[in-house]
C-alpha cells in the first residue's frame, strides 16, 4: 500500500543514497519503510566521535514534514557536538555537562569505547 508518507520516505531514501551527508547513513528496514536504521558518527574531536540516546525537539514537539531524513540525521549529529542540557535525554549527564564539562567528556568517551567493545 502506497501512502504519501511511504512515498516521501522512498524519495528521502533515494536522495540520501545520491547525496549522503558526511558522517551519517541510513536506510529503511527490509520489511518496513517506516522503520529506519542509521549510523551517525559524532563530530571529530568530541566525546561522541563514534557513538551516541537522544532528545531532539524536531523528533518530538517541533516535527514538520519539511524535514527530510538527511536533515534529521544531520541534526542528530549536530546535537552530539552541541548538546542541549535544558532538554536532556539523561538528566544526570546534563547536570554533569553543566557543572564539569571535562568530566562529562571523559565519561562519554569511556562509554563510547565500551559500546564498541560490547558490540
Amino acid at each position: 500500500m502506497s501512502t504519501p508518507a511511504r512515498r516521501r520516505l522512498m524519495r528521502d531514501f533515494k536522495r540520501l543514497q545520491e547525496d549522503p551527508p558526511t558522517g551519517v547513513s541510513g536506510a529503511p528496514s527490509e520489511n518496513n519503510i517506516m522503520l529506519w536504521n542509521a549510523v551517525i558518527f559524532g563530530p571529530v574531536a568530541t566525546p561522541f566521535e563514534d557513538d551516541g540516546s537522544i532528545c531532539l525537539d524536531i523528533l518530538q514537539n517541533r516535527w514538520s514534514p519539511t524535514y527530510d531524513v538527511s536533515s534529521i540525521l544531520t541534526s542528530i549529529q549536530s546535537l552530539l557536538d552541541e548538546p542541549n542540557p535544558n532538554s536532556p535525554a539523561n538528566s544526570q549527564a546534563a547536570q554533569l555537562y553543566q557543572e564539569n564539562k571535562r568530566e562529562y567528556e571523559k565519561r562519554v568517551s569511556a562509554i563510547v569505547e565500551q559500546s564498541w567493545v560490547d558490540s
